[in-house]
């Protein structure tokens, strides 16, 4: 009996998404030590966040929503309904995705790094901020679930209004953290990274595990474990160019 082969979250991106990982790495890293044990804003933090608490402030019943996605019981929700979606489309290391990318980001903000740079807003810690980054992280996660190809040509548009509603979403999040005064705008940046970073480095582990669990035994042609069977590569390849329509 063959086994269904799962099929790759970042295909031929790799590289790229490699590179951007190491990006968002660096934006954290870089505004962490820049604001280390700081516990009050900058010049830059101020003048961006304070025309945005000011334009705010006669608006204020509004931002509760504005903050709600990035919560923990929203993005429980969201996370579970991705991770059903995954399921139904037959794509288990998405629904993985889906379902631990939140909770490990999050874990990296509060078991980490927050301590490591020590930043404060009204003497609570305040960096990298956690609401933006589980907002990024889900919006990461459904980049590169209906994104990445190969996906079906005729459900572009569809795939596309969903991932830049999301993105619009997380501009939401961070605008409402900031009206709040829960955070400075290079706490959300730096939330923003470490909610992609985390994405792409698990979607990296998840596709090596699954190469690794893929990989076929050597052996001979046709024989059980053997590399290839006959006309599986002619089965590939009718596979893919469906999906590529």
């Amino acid at each position: 009996m063959t086994v269904p082969r799962v099929r790759p979250l970042l295909g031929g991106i790799r590289t790229w998404a490699g590179m951007t990982l190491v990006a968002c790495v660096i934006v954290v890293l870089v505004t962490g030590l820049l604001f280390k044990g700081e516990t009050g804003p900058d010049g830059f933090d101020t003048a961006v966040d304070s025309p945005v608490i000011t334009f705010f402030r006669v608006h204020d019943g509004f931002l509760g929503w504005f903050v709600l996605p990035g919560s923990l019981i929203p993005a429980i929700a969201i996370s579970a309904a991705i991770a059903a979606g995954c399921l139904i489309a037959r794509r288990p290391n998405g629904a993985v995705l889906a379902v631990i990318a939140v909770p490990a980001a999050a874990g990296l903000d509060d078991g980490l790094l927050k301590h490591l740079f020590h930043r404060t807003y009204l003497g609570v810690l305040s960096f990298p901020s956690g609401h933006t980054t589980s907002v990024a992280g889900m919006t990461a996660t459904l980049a590169i679930l209906l994104l990445v190809p190969p996906q079906q040509a005729r459900t572009r548009a569809v795939r596309v209004a969903v991932v830049a509603t999301a993105c619009l979403i997380t501009v939401m999040v961070a605008l409402g953290v900031i009206a709040l005064r829960f955070h400075y705008f290079t706490d959300t940046v730096a939330g923003a990274a470490v909610g992609a970073g985390t994405v792409l480095g698990l979607a990296l582990l998840l596709d090596l595990a699954t190469d690794a669990f893929d990989r076929p035994s050597t052996g001979p042609p046709g024989s059980p474990g053997s590399a290839q069977e006959p006309g599986a590569a002619s089965h590939t390849s009718v596979t893919s160019a469906i999906e590529d329509r």
